[in-house]
This record gives C-alpha cells, structure tokens and sequence, in this order.
C-alpha cells in the first residue's frame, strides 16, 4: 500500500475562487510570501542567486508602508533587520553562501538577545565565491551549525515555487513564536526556476505576533516564564527598559558570568526548540509499507528523487520516499516511521560529501545508508534509481 503524507495545510485566511495561473519564480514567491506574512523591514544587499528577493521587496514593501533598505554590505543588512525586528516589526534579509558568512556573527546576536528574523538563504557553488550562477546544496551545515554552543536553528527548505510561499511564512510563524531567527534554505534552481503557479490556490496563514509584556508590571528584558516558552516582547523605544545584549546576562539584561541564572538561560534557548520540535517538523511521506527501500531528499534534489520513486514503482519496485521540508529541528519521529521497516536508505543531495545524510546518519542505525551526491551539477533521476535498484 503506498501512503501519502503531506504537512498540515497553514490556515485559510483568504482565498479567491477564480484560478489565477502565471509563471513565477522561487525567489518572488519568497518575497510575496515575506509581504503577506507580515513582514515590513527589509534590507539586504544584492546577491546571486538571491538578488530578486531583494529587488521585489524594494518594489512592493514601499507601496504597504514598509522599509525596504539597501544596505552597503551583508553585515548591515542583518544588523538593521534586527534593530528593526527589536523595534517591533517583523523583518527579513536575503543572501547567499558568501553573504551569510559575513553575517553569521549577527545571527548569534539574534539567537542570544532572542530577537525574531527571516533570513532567506539561497544556496549556490561554494567555498568561498565559488561560482554564482551555479546551484548547490552545500550550506546545509554552515546553516544549521554556526552557532557557538550549537543551538538549533529553524531551517526550513523548499523544493519549488509553491513550497517557498508556504515555508516563508512558516519561517515567519515560528521566528516570531519561538523569538529566535529562521532560514528558509533554498537554491539557485528552485530561487530562479521559473514555473506555473495558481495564486489564488495558494494558503495565507494569519501573520503571527509576539507576546507583549502585559502593562503596569516591571518589564525583565529574559524573563521567560518557562525553559520551554520564549520572554514576552516589548519594543525597544517603547515604554519598557529593554537591554540586549550578546554577552550572558541574566534576566534583566545585566551582563553576568558563572551564576546559575545565565546557566538556565542558556539552557533555555535549546530548551524551546526542542519542545516544540515537532511541532515544527513538516514533511511529505509517501509510504510503501512493503518497501525495503527509503528515498531522502530535500531542496531542488527531492524533485529528481521523486520522478526516480515514481518510476521504479511503475516497474514495479517497492520504495518510500521522504522530503524534509524542515531540516532542522530533524522531523524525528517522521523519519522514524518513514525508514521502519526499511534496511537501504538512500539519501540524494547536490554537495560532495552528504551533509544531511551526516546528520540522519545516527537515527538510521543499523540500517544501509547509500549516498548519492553530485557537486556543480543537478542530480538526475536515474542516478537515484541506479542507487536504489544496485541491490543490498
């Protein structure tokens, strides 16, 4: 029996009824969402493969009352965002691989002051500048693990046109729920691919808010109610005393070293993350139960993946397929239920050494796991079915 599991659709908050079809790309989709989740600061700095991101945010954030600002660099552009989003509003920037170094350090900052921001990484051929108009999915990694401490990051990745409307305001949802920033990962292919989409069959979700801090009590910039739950918000320039700071603090903000309410305060930046680590986890499962096969596959890749499951079934082969469109927090128990049963699991990604397949290695135990990889080139279909069908 093959099972198709698909996330939970967001909530319907409008929805035409006349079909509205036209060609749109990834990186527009991005932006188009970011505007109707809310989103009313952005600043970013021109970039392949992200760069229309940039240019539809400078042409419609105006007409809505927004601030669309060009920066001179990526660290400003991370750093206004979120100067604005501790203001109060919800923000967004736009890069890729070469941008995100630079602003990596800012991303700590956000992480440390809890401070909500979208970031929209759109992946292309490392290291360095490698190459700019070439894909890859090679930032999985320097996403997720550029912390000092290695506290998760929310990383959400889509695979065309379609999913980087939905992940986007998605990646907006959980920013302003969790008080943390989000990279919405995608890739020159899926940013830049032009493709058929119905606008008027695509969900809005009502845009999230932040907690406030109720009024007449003293307002503690870190104090959390729980590990579990993120502090209420009040703007900087409000009414409230807010104090950020990146170094350990305590509850007030004062900066404070070795006493156990720093302690528990940095606990309580995993902490959150992983109670609500399911709640997070979206993916979509299609489910041989008699398969001995699992197929993995996220991003511009899963798409090859998918046509491969599609034609091996009509050979008659058995094999699941499994897209993460969260990568991080890792769907767990999704994953577990896909792969039980399974004794191959094959895992496609466009890098060179399988960097997802490196972090779904220890929950795979006991279990073949064959990589399938490319670098500065899409993965075929065959490729993947070649990996499946090579035996045991």
């Amino acid at each position: 029996m093959l099972a198709t599991q698909a996330p939970e659709p967001l909530e319907q908050v409008t929805q035409a009824t006349a079909p509205q079809v036209g060609l749109v790309s990834g990186n527009r989709m991005v932006a188009l969402a970011a505007l109707a989740a809310g989103c009313r600061f952005f600043s970013g700095y021109p970039i392949t493969p992200s760069s229309e991101i940039y240019q539809t945010m400078m042409e419609e954030l105006p007409g809505l009352g927004g601030v669309a600002l060009a920066a001179p660099d990526e660290i400003s552009a991370l750093a206004y965002c979120v100067g604005a989003s501790l203001a109060g509003h919800k923000a967004m920037t736009a890069t890729s691989g070469p941008g995100w170094c630079l602003m990596i350090e800012t991303v700590q900052y956000a992480v440390m002051t809890e401070t909500p921001v979208v970031i929209a990484l759109v992946q292309r051929l490392g290291p360095s500048t490698g190459g700019a108009t070439q894909g890859a999915q090679g930032d999985v990694l320097l996403a997720e693990c550029c912390t000092s401490g290695g506290y998760t990051i929310p990383v959400f990745a889509p695979s065309d046109a379609r999913e980087c409307f939905e992940l986007t305001q998605v990646a907006f949802r959980w920013a302003e729920r969790l008080r943390t920033p989000v990279v919405l990962l995608s890739d020159k292919e899926v940013g830049m691919t032009m493709e058929s989409v119905d606008s008027a069959a695509l969900p809005r979700a009502e845009p999230a808010r932040r907690r406030l801090v109720a009024g007449g009590q003293r307002f503690l910039t870190q104090a959390c109610h729980c590990l579990e739950e993120p502090p209420d918000f009040a703007p900087v320039g409000g009414q409230a005393r807010v104090v950020a700071t990146g170094s350990a603090h305590d509850r007030e903000g004062r900066l404070r070293k070795n006493a156990p309410e720093v302690v528990e305060l940095l606990i309580h930046l995993q902490a959150k993350m992983v109670a609500h680590q399911e709640d997070m986890a979206l993916v979509r499962l299609a489910r041989d139960d008699f398969a001995d096969t699992l197929v993995i596959s996220y991003g511009i890749t899963a798409r090859a993946a998918r046509e491969a499951c599609r034609r091996l079934r009509a050979r008659g082969r058995r094999v699941s397929f499994l897209q993460p469109l969260t990568l991080f927090p890792v769907a767990t128990e999704a994953l577990g239920q896909a792969a039980a049963g399974c004794s191959r699991v094959v895992i496609a990604e466009e890098n060179l050494t399988g960097q997802y397949a490196t972090v779904l290695d220890p929950y795979l135990a006991g279990r073949r796991v064959v990589r399938v990889n490319r670098v500065a080139e899409m993965i075929p279909p065959a490729e993947i079915m070649a990996a499946v069908e090579e035996g045991p």
